[in-house]
């Protein structure tokens, strides 16, 4: 089965990392028994009426956990986690909840909610009744992405990958063969509706970030030249530079 583990406000505007940076070291502290089976960036409403960082987004880490009775565990190394790496002057918020537990329904609710409204700490509080959430400084608004990232993640069909497998090995140019070998599976924006084929190659521009999309890791693609694909995305500051072919 699986956890998730929200994790919000965790930095400031002149940090050098952010919070889906301190969601991706979390791994280095699961128990021994489970598996981190990905980590996924949610956007959430950006709203002057909304105090957040720099992009309003929060992380989710999924975790594989063979037995409910580690999540305790889980949520305790979760805190002490927010406690050792959040920065002074942030509002962290921790959301902790099992796969089938029913109170994830009415959170999926919440966190679209997040995605087009302002909404507050109550709201949040309400929606996790009977699952974890917690703040752990200043204002403790954390509490509300930190909610709305395990809601949005565990509807299957929100948020961008962040860590899965080894995202970051991807070389710049490779076949499309290599996407299943690390459980990726690439689907074709392209107007006719094209397949790419397995030798089929893939420009990535170093910035190799499925979608969640149906419960798995989803790229996609859009058709550069006959028998040759891109990644949509860049990473910002890029320029919109592009890489050529050998």
């Amino acid at each position: 089965m699986k956890a998730y583990i929200g994790f919000d406000d965790t930095d400031t505007l002149d940090s050098d990392r952010g919070t889906g940076k301190l969601a991706r070291w979390f791994e280095n502290f699961l128990p021994e028994e489970c598996r981190l089976w990905g980590v996924l960036r949610q956007q959430l409403l950006v709203n002057d009426a909304i105090p957040y960082t720099s992009h309003n987004s929060a992380a989710c880490v999924v975790v594989h956990v063979p037995d409910r009775s580690l999540l305790d565990t889980i949520t305790c190394r979760a805190i002490e986690h927010v406690r050792k790496y959040s920065l002074e002057g942030s509002d962290p918020g921790i959301c902790v909840a099992i796969e089938g537990n029913g109170v994830l329904n009415e959170l999926k609710g919440f966190g679209y909610r997040c995605v087009k409204e302002v909404v507050t700490q109550r709201d949040a509080l309400r929606a996790t009744d009977g699952i974890h959430l917690s703040g752990h400084g200043g204002t403790n608004d954390g509490i509300i992405g930190a909610a709305a990232a395990v809601g949005l993640t565990a509807t299957g069909w929100c948020g961008r990958f962040i860590e899965f497998g080894r995202l970051r090995d991807f070389p710049a140019i490779f076949p499309v063969s290599e996407f299943s070998r690390h459980c990726i599976q690439a689907v074709s924006l392209d107007r006719n509706a094209c397949v790419p084929s397995p030798d089929d190659m893939v420009i990535s521009k170093g910035w190799v970030r499925p979608r969640f999309w149906g419960g798995q890791a989803v790229i996609p693609l859009k058709a550069r030249q006959n028998g040759v694909w891109e990644c949509i995305d860049e990473p910002k500051g890029r320029g919109g530079k592009v890489t050529m072919l050998p």
